[in-house]
């Protein structure tokens, strides 16, 4: 049985370029997984912001990721103060993970303020794209990206470096 990847992200991926970026890597991905993207809304986030609009806007994106994501998944958050890994690492970690037969893995994609505190603990795993910052409409496409990099990887197929 085919792993079953699953981004759930925050808001709609609603630049063009990025779009069809994303849909072809989940295309190219789709030889080794199962693969899918589902969205939940985003929070309006006002131009100033207190402490408290930032909490209230985090919490209710987080109801909306938690209430999508299957119970049997194993989780991984996107998040800035997460574990940074190589390509490598990637492959690794996919193949571990394959191995201890998780079937279900889901990506968590926070919307322009991150991640909910709720939905961090309740992911299995943290990771950082890099120390870099990227707009969130960018991450869906990376992750994916490195995904496909990571089977390519596995399987000894060529893939520039």
């Amino acid at each position: 049985m085919p792993v079953h990847i699953e981004l759930l992200a925050v808001g709609d991926l609603d630049q063009p370029a990025l779009r069809r970026a994303a849909e072809e890597y989940e295309r190219r991905l789709g030889r080794y997984a199962r693969v899918s993207q589902r969205r939940v809304p985003g929070e309006p986030v006002p131009a100033r912001l207190s402490q408290g609009e930032v909490t209230r806007v985090l919490e209710a994106e987080g109801r909306r990721l938690l209430a999508a994501l299957s119970p049997d998944a194993y989780a991984v958050a996107l998040d800035r103060r997460g574990r940074t890994l190589t390509s490598e690492d990637v492959a690794e970690w996919l193949n571990q993970r394959m191995v201890a037969g998780d079937g279900r893995l889901a990506f968590l994609i926070g919307g322009p303020l991150g991640l909910a505190p709720a939905v961090l603990d309740r992911a299995r795993e943290r990771w950082s794209l890099s120390h870099l910052t990227f707009p969130h409409q960018m991450v869906p496409v990376i992750l994916l990206e490195q995904l496909y990099r990571a089977f390519r990887i596995l399987r000894g197929e060529p893939y520039h470096y």
